[in-house]
């Protein structure tokens, strides 16, 4: 199992290279797609912090099976988010 160090390494990543691509874009784009942007970004910080708090305070600590899960859980729940937001980004581009 991976520390949760290196979760938490791996979420700042991941929203780290999303939130650079949206600045890039806001950085190339004005007008509506902007703001769009913009309101991207602040969800997907809101979202970073939500994660690093649910990584700091796993559920059923006193039982390793239920943590293992937990942090499995997690780390595909960070995916998909991040994917997701991707996929706005890239929709907003795309307009």
């Amino acid at each position: 199992m991976a520390s949760i160090k290196s979760l938490k390494k791996d979420i700042d990543y991941l929203f780290f290279e999303l939130i650079s691509d949206c600045f890039m874009f806001t950085s190339l784009h004005d007008g509506p797609k902007k703001t769009e942007v913009q309101n991207l970004i602040e969800e997907a910080v809101a979202s970073r912090n939500e994660m690093i708090d649910r990584a700091n305070h796993p559920d059923g600590k006193e039982n390793p099976a239920i943590v293992k899960a937990y942090f499995a859980s997690l780390r595909k729940e960070l995916l998909e988010k991040v994917d997701g937001y991707f996929e706005r980004l890239s929709t907003i581009s795309k307009q």
